[in-house]
């Protein structure tokens, strides 16, 4: 199945203009190893000139959920496509211009850095990061088909077609629900000590995801669930959130608001709750550690529970001032997800699934006590 192009899967920053970021977050779920690799890019101010200015490459994953990050300064080695899904950026490299390179020539000419590109709606993922030793500390190189966008045959937007007006900030926009990847990676984990080996896991069409959010204002205050790797589920996928988010309308004061999202697909069909727009649109979630989230519309009704056991890993995310330790993640969350068809006073259970590899977050702030919406 080639899925259409999912909206705003090319780069948003064509020009030079005030603060701008744009960052992808990539996930490949190992069922077999109960492990997940995340792989997080971004770049600020693009145009170049201020404090901000640079790249960063950041992968959270392996058996400890362990955590790397190696920044990418110099933005003239950034590149990325303006209508579909391409980027990339390099530390160091034999040729000067910063462009999208065949696969099979990115590792003799790209000593570190890394590159996705699309090619007949087949997505291709590559990169070599080093230790500040100059030891590799990671590698990889995987393929991935795209199975679900976001949506069912037209591909939307995921915050509607405002988002594609300068009105709320920043954007996001989950460019594909559920994949199959297929490749290797190597991974040092340094919870082993500095010596520790390079590990090789290769694997054959595992599930992915990916999401992206762009812009010049920056989130305050998140949570997120995604998950597309359940138990006796194959065909299941799903993503929730909830956020603090700007209205910015000309020559007004700048509007905050509390805002909610869970995006289901399932056996081919897509099953969408938005706070707005549901009769009914409710979360409990604490600074870490539990996640409920309940939602209504005329037709269905979700619940989905969420925790943690692990402290978390404290990850990177844009701020005004740049990259800050203001997100914690787990890529080993136990969640529950059931799904009901309402019809009139009577509901009748579609789904039940549960998974102990589920993405769960929590970011920005302040985060004194348990945040509840209804």
């Amino acid at each position: 199945m080639t899925l259409k192009t999912t909206p705003h899967s090319g780069y948003h920053r064509q020009t030079p203009s005030n603060r701008f970021f744009e960052g992808w977050y990539f996930r490949l779920t190992l069922p077999e190893l109960a492990l997940t690799f995340a792989f997080m890019y971004s770049i600020d101010d693009p145009a170049g000139g201020t404090d901000q200015s640079g790249g960063a490459a950041q992968i959270l994953g392996g058996p400890h959920d362990t955590y790397y990050c190696r920044t990418l300064p110099n933005v003239r080695n950034f590149w990325a496509w303006p209508r579909q899904l391409g980027l990339g950026h390099w530390r160091q490299a034999t040729i000067s211009k910063a462009q999208a390179l065949p696969p099979e020539d990115f590792a003799a000419i790209v000593q570190e850095g890394y590159q996705v590109s699309t090619h007949n709606g087949i997505q291709h993922h590559q990169g070599r990061l080093l230790l500040p030793s100059g030891k590799v500390q990671a590698e990889w190189q995987y393929q991935v088909i795209p199975v679900e966008g976001w949506g069912e045959v037209r591909q939307k937007a995921t915050a509607g077609w405002l988002s594609y007006l300068s009105l709320f900030e920043p954007g996001w926009q989950v460019l594909m629900a559920h994949g199959l990847a297929t490749g290797w990676i190597l991974w040092r984990d340094q919870t082993e000590g500095l010596n520790a080996p390079l590990v090789r896991y290769s694997f054959d069409k595992v599930p992915a995801y990916a999401e992206k959010n762009w812009g010049g204002a920056f989130p305050a205050k998140w949570f997120w669930l995604q998950c597309n790797a359940f138990v006796d589920q194959p065909n299941f996928s799903i993503t929730a959130v909830g956020g603090v988010r700007e209205l910015r309308l000309l020559n007004q004061p700048v509007i905050t608001e509390d805002v909610g999202l869970i995006g289901i697909h399932y056996q081919g069909q897509f099953y969408e709750f938005l706070s707005f727009q549901s009769t009914a649109f409710a979360w409990e979630v604490e600074p870490w550690g539990y996640w409920h989230m309940e939602a209504r519309s005329d037709f269905y009704r979700v619940t989905l529970t969420g925790k943690a056991t692990d402290p978390g890993t404290w990850v990177r995310v844009p701020t005004q001032t740049g990259l800050q330790f203001l997100c914690r993640d787990t890529t080993h969350g136990e969640l529950q997800v059931q799904l009901w068809q309402r019809s009139g006073a009577s509901e009748t259970l579609v789904l039940s699934a549960t998974s102990s590899l589920a993405g769960l977050e929590t970011g920005g702030g302040p985060w004194r006590d348990r945040w509840s919406h209804a």
